[in-house]
């Protein structure tokens, strides 16, 4: 399996804003957890708010489950988390029972005490065990009580575009595509693509965060630390270093030496997948579940291939990541109880009948949009869990692509040697914005200098975030 690395644990800490927050959260009335019916009445964020296949999933999933579940009701919530409307709903007593977050902020949204603890409710229903070590530090706080249902897991890979690798002589005769070992290699094969079809060989995220999120991981295998914590618990801003600026080099020197990037330096999270769904890339990093950003480009499942993270200077690492579902801290034990068992109709460590049902539904659903099956993406279970294995018969029995078009990355997640790093454990977010703005300045100034660019930005995010951190 891949090696597990994490650089510390995180400490009880919370933004200046939620310690704000938390000064007034006992303004907000909790509403009796009960309907005239005496069933459990739980809100269930995120729910679509547009009617279409997926709002069309959601509803039949709500309807299964309160014939299922005759004591509970269910109250959809359309609010979608994010931190800058989650404190004030928190404060307020507004979140929902149920909503999702990610592993970027769950730290702090345990931290500023407005989630729930799981664990009894957890251990009621047997779960002892059933995560996957990997994920269960990043969800717990130090003493091992759990705030958070992991649903969705990924590391992040190499997509890229089979129709451009065949024309740079980069496939082999089964469909199996060369793997660049290193991120050298992987240059070179930017290079190759370019020179075979006049098209950007590589394409690299540079608003929105995208950059940031991606550039941490191409980083950590430089050898960077972005960050560390001295024995007082305060953070430290520490990518000023010659690691960061030679990772960064290597994005400058793809624009500028190479010449494999395409023109436009400001690209987005939709543009990023637009440029290679319609062949205007050749590779990009990504997660298991890109094909689902791809088919409103109606790009075809054939044409699209995945393969292993390459190594770095000093490491082989790929970044983890994913999605959890919390419960709000006034969640009453019944309302906690409901909102897992909501939870186990589509993610369970047992392949229940609901659970094979909604997982065929989304099968089915994805099948109609014209989504590539086929990438089998980390798991938040231990072991053999049951259910990780009939969903990847299901993805084997409604494959619609070449097997060997991802099967590289398949088994980079199921056996493979990298180390696997979660997301930066404070001011995720921010440091993102931050190199966000790093990356647009090398991609716009043939002269711009690397380590000048990082030595400022490590200045900007220590002052303007980690030093307003509350201890």
């Amino acid at each position: 399996m891949l090696k597990f690395t994490t650089k510390r644990k995180i400490t009880a800490l919370v933004t200046a804003i939620a310690v704000t927050c938390i000064a007034f959260s006992g303004c907000g009335n909790t509403a009796s957890d009960k309907d005239e019916q005496g069933r459990t009445v739980i809100s269930i964020g995120s729910y679509p708010a547009k009617e279409g296949k997926s709002r069309d999933t959601w509803d039949a999933k709500w309807q299964k489950f309160e014939q299922d579940n005759s004591d509970v009701k269910v109250e959809p919530d359309t609010w979608t988390f994010d931190l800058k409307t989650f404190y004030a709903k928190a404060a307020g007593n507004q979140l929902p029972n149920l909503f999702v977050t990610h592993f970027t902020e769950i730290g702090q949204c345990i931290d500023a005490g407005y989630v729930g603890d799981l664990t009894e409710a957890l251990n009621k229903r047997n779960y002892q065990g059933k995560f996957n070590d990997k994920i269960l530090d990043i969800i717990s706080d130090d003493d091992g009580n759990i705030f958070a249902f992991p649903v969705s897991t990924y590391v992040l890979g190499i997509g890229y575009n089979v129709e451009m690798f065949e024309a740079a002589g980069l496939m082999e005769a089964d469909g199996t595509p060369k793997q660049p070992a290193t991120w050298d290699e992987l240059r070179e094969f930017a290079v190759k693509i370019k020179e075979a079809t006049g098209k950007p060989g590589f394409v690299f995220p540079t608003s929105e965060n995208n950059g940031g999120w991606m550039f941490t991981c191409l980083a950590w295998s430089f050898g960077t630390d972005f960050m560390e914590q001295d024995a007082d618990g305060k953070w430290k801003a520490t990518f000023n270093s010659p690691e960061a600026a030679e990772a960064l080099q290597y994005i400058k020197d793809l624009k500028w030496k190479y010449d494999v990037l395409p023109s436009n330096n400001l690209i987005n999270n939709s543009e990023y997948y637009k440029l290679y769904a319609t062949g205007n890339a050749g590779m990009l990093m990504a997660a298991g579940s890109m094909p689902s950003s791809l088919t409103k480009y109606e790009m075809n499942p054939e044409n699209i291939g995945m393969f292993a993270m390459p190594a770095g200077p000093k490491r082989h690492v790929t970044l983890l990541g994913g999605t959890v579902y919390s419960v709000s801290k006034n969640s009453t034990p019944d309302q906690i109880d409901a909102a897992i068992r909501w939870l186990e109709a589509s993610y369970n460590y047992n392949a229940t009948e609901d659970f094979k049902l909604n997982k065929q539904r989304e099968i089915d659903v994805a099948l109609e949009n014209n989504q590539l099956i086929g990438i089998k993406s980390m798991k938040p279970w231990s072991g053999e869990a049951e259910s990780v294995q009939y969903e990847y018969d299901l993805i084997n029995k409604y494959a619609n692509g070449n097997p060997n078009h991802f099967r590289l990355y398949n088994e980079f997640v199921e056996n493979g040697t990298a180390e696997i790093q979660p997301e930066e454990p404070v001011c995720a977010q921010e440091l993102y914005s931050v190199l966000d703005s790093c990356i647009q300045e090398v991609l716009t100034d043939e002269n711009a200098d690397c380590a000048a660019i990082l030595e400022k930005a490590n200045n900007d995010f220590q002052v303007n975030y980690l030093d307003n951190l509350a201890y």
